[in-house]
């Protein structure tokens, strides 16, 4: 029997779960006050996160889904990103978002049920959140394909969870991607749980990032809870896509540290050694270390930037509770040019619903 291929899955890292370097920091990393950025950013997401679950748990928004613990994985993505590039978001982006343009009172308009948040003016090609599980992959192959038919040097950035990854939308825009070589750049955010479902329950591949092997396209693994490494790795890809040689997948693993949204509750079946474990991995815990070591960071630092996160985030919320509420009747206005006459009187007695 002769062996006509052969396939491996490369893996990404620069810091240890401890702070210290496994590799040489790549170039973006030695530039004054970058890994710095990344920090304050991850930091920003976690008190935004805790505002907005204490907001859903008031009953001031709707169901939220956390990023605790994979901030490396989001801030690591929005900083390797160019504005020219389009960004297909799903639920768990809060922190991409942010890098992104979108401000936090329009996410958390978003969330209390307000669709006027996802009108992101900063970045207005990126495409709002998206809630149903893989559909958002075959939408940035989609736009892919738009921007190399007219020859652009842009990419597109497509996200998702590890569950995600078992649907069919998810093969066959990878799939179309590698065919046609499309300038889109595939996230795995591998936080170990697909709502309750484990990773190893869900799909028995040893790796998310061998999925990319049957699209004949590159696929790599990231230590997700190092977002210098997730950074370096989405800018190499980026830089492909931006040049014509097409997509790539990229898996980042990391864990969840919270429910999978704020209505559910993860204590029923993650195991208890499991989270443990996580807390010494997780990102924000790891670069502070590298920064300390470094001389970098400190105590009186983090108080200070604790206190602007807070104010900044407290600040949001005032917004966002002052906006006023949309009337009822706009649910009618904007899915027609023209409003048919079988819906105009359904409007006409919203309106008076609302008054």
């Amino acid at each position: 029997m002769s062996r006509i291929a052969e396939f491996s899955i490369e893996y990404q890292q620069c810091l240890a779960a401890t702070g210290e370097l496994v590799t040489p920091l790549p170039a973006f990393a030695t530039q004054a006050g970058a890994l710095i950025e990344l920090y304050e950013w991850m930091v920003l997401l976690r008190v935004f996160d805790a505002k907005a679950i204490n907001l859903q748990r008031t009953g001031k928004m709707g169901t939220y889904p956390s990023s605790l613990g994979q901030e490396g994985v989001f801030v690591g993505i929005g900083d390797a990103m160019q504005a020219t590039d389009v960004f297909v978001p799903y639920y768990r982006d809060s922190g991409v978002l942010l890098q992104r343009g979108a401000t936090i009172s329009q996410l958390l308009q978003y969330w209390g049920g307000d669709e006027r948040g996802s009108d992101f003016k900063e970045c207005p090609e990126d495409f709002p959140i998206c809630v149903p599980i893989a559909t958002q992959f075959l939408h940035a192959a989609g736009i892919a394909t738009a921007i190399k038919y007219r020859h652009q040097k842009r990419a597109v950035v497509v996200t998702g969870g590890d569950g995600s990854s078992s649907k069919g939308d998810f093969y066959e825009a990878l799939n179309v991607a590698g065919e046609w070589q499309l300038p889109v750049v595939f996230i795995i955010n591998n936080n170990q749980w697909a709502i309750s479902v484990p990773r190893t329950a869900q799909t028995h591949c040893k790796t998310i990032a061998q999925k990319a092997i049957a699209a004949g396209i590159p696929g790599i693994q990231v230590d997700g809870n190092d977002a210098i490494a997730m950074r370096d790795a989405v800018d190499q890809a980026l830089q492909r896509a931006r040049n014509g040689e097409g997509p790539t997948l990229i898996e980042a693993v990391t864990y969840r540290l919270c429910d999978h949204t704020t209505a559910d509750d993860a204590t029923r079946y993650v195991p208890k050694e499991q989270i443990e474990k996580a807390w010494q991995e997780e990102p924000i815990r790891r670069l502070r270390q590298y920064l300390e070591q470094h001389h970098q960071w400190d105590e009186k630092k983090e108080q200070q930037l604790q206190q602007r996160c807070q104010e900044q985030v407290n600040a949001a919320v005032e917004e966002y509770i002052a906006t006023p509420l949309q009337p009822v009747s706009s649910i009618f206005d904007y899915m027609y040019e023209t409003l048919p006459k079988s819906l105009q009187q359904q409007r006409q007695a919203a309106e008076q619903e609302g008054r």
